[in-house]
This record gives C-alpha cells, structure tokens and sequence, in this order.
C-alpha cells in the first residue's frame, strides 16, 4: 500500500510540475511540450529524483493511448474548411512525403552510421513522420495565425501520417528480423489495409456517434468521457482487425465535431483538459525513459541526421509532394520547416527495442536527440520564418475570446469578447454606438467587465482603456468589432503594411481601377500573359479582380495569397466567404 500511495505522489508532482512549467514556456520561447520532456528527464535515474524507468512496454502502452486521445482531440477541431484548401496537398504529404522523407534520409543515415540499409531506413521511418501533439500545440497555441492553405495542409498532414509513419517502420523491423517476410507485393497490401480498414471504421462510427449524441441526455461532464471511450474503442477496434486505429480516431472526431450539437461544446471543452493531460502524462513518461548520457554520446549522430532531415531530406519530399498544387515557394519553404517531431518517432524508436534489434538503443537515443533538437530549432522558431516565408496574416480582426451557448438541441448563441485597446475607436463610446453599419437587431451586450467586475450599462456608460465587452451576435460582424475595439493606428498600419493601402471589390474590372488608366491598351511587362481554352491571350484589364486573381493563382485562395499585377503592384486576398467567393482585395503599391 505505501509504494503504491508513492506511485501516486510520484506521478501527480511530476505532473503537477509539467503543468507549472507551462507558465515559463511563453516566458524562454520554449515548447511546451519540451518543458514535459525535460521534467521527465530531471526526475529519471540521471535527475534529481533518480527514478529508474525502463518499462519500454508501458511506455508503449501509455503512448498509444497517449496519441489516440491526442488525434481524437486534434480531429474535433478540424473544420470541414480544412478540406477545402488542405486535404490533397496533406494526403500527398502523409503518404509520398514521408516516404520521399525515409528514402532521402535513409540513405544518408546508412553512410552516416555505416550500417545495413535496412537499419538506416528504419532509423529515417522513425523520424521520418512529423507529430500531431507538436504541430497541434505549437501552431494553434503559438499565437501566430497563419495563411489557412498552410495551416491546414500541416495539421491534416499531422493527423494522417502517423498510420503510413507506423506501417513502414513496422515493415521495417519485420525485415530486419526476417529479409525473407516482406515483399512488396505484401507490403502494399498490407498499406491498403491499414488505410482501407481505418477510414472505413473511422467514417463509420464517427457518423453514428455524431448521430447519437442529439439524441442522448447526460450529466454536462459525461458526453466527453463518453466521445473519448468510444474514440479509444475505435482505436482498439480498428487495430484488432488490421486497420490504423489512429487514422480511425483521428477521423472519427471530424465526424463528430463538425456535426455540432448542444453536447459537443461540452466535449471540445473537456476534450482540451484530456488531450494536454495525455500530452504532458506521455512527454514526462518518454522523458523518465530516456538516458540523458547515452543520448549525449550519440549527440553528433542525432545533429547530422536533424540538420540533413530539416535542411535537405523534408524541402525535397515537401517540394515534391506539393508543388504540383500551386503552392508558393515561400509556403513550401515554411511548411518544409515546421515539420515538427516529438512523441510519435520517440514512440516509434520503442518498437525495435521491444522486437529485440541489435542496434535498438541505438536508434532510441538518437531519435529522441532528434526530437529535442526538433522542438528547440522548429518549434522556437515558427513565428520567425513566419514572417521570413510571409505566410503570416494579420490576426488583429480576431474577438479576443468566443464561446458558443446552446439553448436547444440544434440551436445556439455565441458570445464574443472583446478589450478595449489604447487608442481604439470604441474608447468614449457606448457599448451599443461603435458602429452605424450594425443594426440595433444584430447586436446585444451579455456583459461589460470592468476592473474584474461586472459593471451594469446604462445610457450613460462609456467604454474605457481595459474594458472587456461580451456581445451576443447576428450576422458576421465580430471582425469589424474587433478593429473598432483594437487600436486604430496599430490596427490601420498592420492592415496597410500587409494588404496595401486600397481595399476593392472583386467584381470591379482591372482597367476600372484609376492608377492604371494608361496602361489599359497593353500588358505591363513582366506581367503573367493568360489565355482562354482556345489558346488566346486574355486581354488582362478586361478581367474583374476575382477572374485575374483565379486565373493566376492555380490553387483555392486563401486570405493572404498575393497575385502580382506588375513589378509595382500587387492584389491581396483580404475577405474570402465559407464557399470560397472573394470578398475584399487589398491593392499594395511597391
């Protein structure tokens, strides 16, 4: 009884210390998820506490469970938006790239460590994938928002590369151990499979749970606990009959949270507290598992093998994979650089240990080298290359929170906060009189907060510097609201160094606009020539702003794709509506 009462101590301090930890991850820049590692670390036989783990097996059962609860939560936020600019480039990535990821690498890896091909293969399938809980963490809690055709091509890319990640390595140690049990013909089939059975499954039942849940009646803090048996069932479920169970779950929860009902606000809000419970219980346990100095005396290994990976290996199978659909070569270039390892290749690297390969912990530490490495030099750096690649957008039209009530079973209300900047318009104003273009019937104040207070409006109330305001909402005005309540210089210059300092609408015609009058009757040189299905050039200043932006662009847009006119002027998608129509356009003169 008493070693088990120190289990428990043991395992809420080191969880307890995770969690506190966090508080200085905004303050060093540092990954959250590294803070997790490094406690870990400090409290194995190496550290401070000494603890001796080397449970590979519970390690691997903690993992699993770990990821799926992780690709569960990742797939419950993932808009069905998502698809629309994201999933063919992502679906490419998770299959193609990683594989163009683990030849490149693999053969580096081979001469670097002058090992049998087949070990330095797995060596790359191990790290060959990038990591859900790292790329859901770092880009939708890093606090940079980022052009939505790169956003969701890395979170769609995260969530669905870990089934072919997994296959290839599982392939790769069966050949290790037998260079007679894989042929390609079985291996294909076995990729298939995986593939086949964890979509099926996870369609399946994802649909039926979404279905389920308008028709159930539970205690507020059920309907989470019941979406995460039932996505580890499907987990469990798919593995068993030789499916990928984290494709399944991972596609399971988009079932389920873009079939919003009144229980799933209650889940994604639950699903949060499991999803970094199972982050920080699975980075503290890998971290106890780790040999701090066997990691350092491969630390030379691990170098060599993240800088070929980030600089060489990634670039080429994410140029490959994504090129042919219209990206940028600054997107490219940002997407090559956050491919974030963390918890799935140091999970990876427990299998061969497990199956008994010579060189196992060889690879374990390397691996995890590779993963520290990772999150210090990507996840510290993605606000920089950013705004280096300019795949960054202004995010200042943003409410400052937003939460959904639900009166009904298919009926909601969200709520929208918003603070008062210095310098915003909405200062000296009443709460209801920030706007001429919202009608009194669209717009309705929950709540003004004031010095952490609940101040009651009156015809008298004027908003002051640090008043936050809850508004209830009908129609799309909470980015106009957000402009008004942020500040108006720093609002008018974010929007004018990044979209230029016209706003036009789509429908109007190239040669409408006054700043090219004299340029209608040729095309500018250095301007992209398009042609029409008969193999005509298309007279440009003809074109609306929406025909000449679509003509050029060659993939969905997104706000903030830019399409040059000339060498001195630019269009910038500002607006786009849910079905992809353009909205506003800013015009940016060089």
């Amino acid at each position: 009884m008493e070693t088990l009462n120190i289990v428990y101590l043991v395992s809420a301090i080191l969880i307890f210390s995770s969690i506190m930890a966090s508080t200085l991850s905004a303050r060093l820049g540092l990954p959250l998820l590294l803070l997790f590692l490094l406690v870990g670390m400090l409290a194995g036989e190496e550290g401070i506490l000494g603890i001796e783990f080397s449970q590979y097996a519970i390690a691997n059962f903690v993992g699993q469970a770990a990821l799926a609860c992780i690709l569960l939560d990742g797939g419950l936020r993932t808009s069905f938006k998502s698809f629309r600019v994201g999933l063919k480039p992502a679906v490419v990535l998770a299959t193609w790239g990683v594989f163009a990821t683990v030849l490149v690498l693999g053969l580096f890896v081979t001469w670097l460590l002058d090992v049998d091909w087949r070990i330095g293969l797995l060596m790359a399938a191990i790290v060959g994938s990038t990591d859900a809980a790292a790329v859901f963490s770092l880009l939708r809690n890093g606090g940079v928002k980022l052009n939505d055709r790169v956003q969701a091509t890395l979170e769609l890319e995260s969530g669905a590369n870990d089934p072919f990640a997994i296959l290839l390595v599982t392939g790769l140690i069966a050949l290790n151990v037998d260079q007679n049990s894989q042929t390609l013909l079985g291996f294909v089939s076995l990729l298939a499979q995986q593939l086949g059975f964890g979509m099926l499954m996870g369609l399946l039942f994802g649909y039926l749970l979404s279905k389920m849940l308008p028709k159930l009646h539970l205690a507020v803090g059920m309907y989470a606990i019941l979406i995460m048996s039932a996505g580890l069932a499907v987990f469990a479920a798919t593995n068993l009959i030789g499916g990928s169970g984290f494709l399944a779950v991972y596609l399971a929860g988009i079932l389920v949270g873009n079939n919003k009902v009144r229980a799933t606000e209650h889940v994604l809000r639950v699903m949060d507290s499991f999803a970094w419970l199972s982050q920080a219980v699975l980075f503290v346990v890998l971290g106890l598992l780790v040999t701090p100095s066997n990691v350092l005396n491969v630390w030379h290994y691990s170098v060599a093998i993240a800088a070929f990976m980030i600089l060489i290996a990634r670039p080429i199978a994410v140029f490959s994979s994504i090129k042919p659909f219209g990206f940028k070569d600054r997107e490219i270039g940002f997407i090559s650089w956050v491919g974030l390892r963390g918890a799935v290749p140091i999970t990876l690297a427990i299998l061969p240990v497990m199956a008994g390969l010579p060189d196992a912990f060889l690879l374990f530490d390397i691996a995890f080298g590779v993963v520290i490495l990772s999150l210090v030099l990507q996840g510290t750096t993605i606000p920089f290359m950013a705004n280096l690649f300019k795949v960054r957008v202004p995010s200042n039209a943003e409410p400052d929170e937003e939460m959904e009530i639900w009166v009904s079973e298919q009926a909601s209300i969200t709520l929208y906060e918003f603070e008062v900047k210095p310098g915003a318009f909405a200062m000296g104003r009443h709460p209801l009189d920030i706007s001429s273009s919202i009608s009194e019937d669209e717009i309705a104040i929950f709540a003004l907060i004031r010095n952490e207070k609940i101040v009651i409006v009156d015809q008298d109330t004027r908003l002051k510097y640090g008043d936050r305001v809850w508004y209830g909402l009908r129609g799309n005005h909470a980015a106009k609201i957000a402009r008004i309540y942020n500040d108006i210089k720093l609002d008018r210059r974010s929007v004018e160094d990044f979209y230029g300092d016209w706003m036009i609408s789509p429908n109007v015609r190239l040669g409408d606009l006054p700043f090219f009058d004299e340029s209608v009757s040729s095309t500018p040189p250095n301007t992209k020539v398009t042609y029409d299905k008969e193999g005509s050039p298309v007279n440009m200043w003809q074109q609306t702003v929406a025909e000449f932006i679509k003509a050029n662009l060659n993939t969905a847009p997104v706000p903030g794709d830019t399409v040059q006119i000339n060498e001195e002027w630019s269009l910038i998608i500002k607006d786009i509506d849910d079905k992809g129509t353009l909205r506003t356009i800013g015009l940016k003169h060089y």
